[in-house]
């Protein structure tokens, strides 16, 4: 389901991905939206939304490990902070994107651009 709602100026279409309950803490679930490979990741209760393919060489995030609010990548072991998308450490040097998230009646949006 999707949903456009003007927020400062912009409109922001919301797809909703999963309920809330589906992805438990320190977890990640893949999806594609938009012919995009993304991920939704759970961390300390939160929720992110990030690109799911490591920047460093192909590898999906919800494959590695998510903890303290990061994702660490299965092959190399980059880790990138999930509320910017900045790597924290090498190999890694390009960040991954990170979407707007939103919880609402227990389900779990995301907006992409």
């Amino acid at each position: 389901m999707k949903i456009s709602i003007l927020t400062n100026g912009n409109i922001m279409n919301w797809t909703r991905i999963a309920a809330v309950d589906e992805v438990e803490d320190d977890a990640g679930m893949p999806f594609k939206l938009d012919g995009r490979e993304l991920a939704l990741f759970r961390s300390g209760g939160e929720f992110f939304a990030a690109d799911n393919v490591c920047t460093h060489q192909y590898a999906l995030l919800t494959d590695g490990y998510v903890e303290d609010g990061c994702v660490e990548c299965p092959l190399h072991q980059a880790q990138f902070d999930l509320r910017t998308g900045e790597p924290r450490c090498a190999p890694a040097t390009q960040p991954i994107r990170i979407y707007p998230v939103k919880v609402e009646d227990e389900a779990v949006y995301v907006a992409v651009e």
